[in-house]
């Protein structure tokens, strides 16, 4: 198991926020932690809400780890065995399929909706 250098663990997150603001502006902040050979990244949305979107395993390569992305309805990562590319990349295709859809999600009038047909 390679154990993670001290200049990767500074480099990364400073490769994933330069990401993060060149291509995903409703990020606000992206924080990495680090266990074992494991790197675990969390975002937060410009709203306040910190959300976790991958697990990165280091296999030796500052730029190349094992991505496994967050699944929410069990709390745990599953591995993506097919994907290959940067740290960057997996930052994209993270929020690709997760922060996509929330920031996408149709903006609605202040206050609550109500179903057609029904008053308040």
């Amino acid at each position: 198991m390679p154990v993670i250098p001290a200049s990767t663990k500074t480099s990364l997150p400073q490769r994933l926020r330069a990401r993060a603001k060149t291509n995903w502006p409703q990020l606000a902040g992206v924080d990495v932690r680090y266990r074992g050979q494991f790197a675990y990244v969390t975002v937060e949305l410009t709203g306040g809400l910190q959300l976790p979107v991958m697990r990165l395993r280091y296999s030796g390569s500052a730029h190349r780890w094992h991505l496994a992305a967050y699944k929410a309805s069990n709390n745990s990562y599953e591995d993506q065995y097919w994907f290959s590319g940067t740290t960057e990349e997996a930052l994209d295709f993270v929020c690709n399929v997760l922060i996509s859809p929330i920031a996408n999600w149709p903006h609605q009038s202040p206050g609550p909706s109500t179903p057609e047909g029904l008053t308040n």
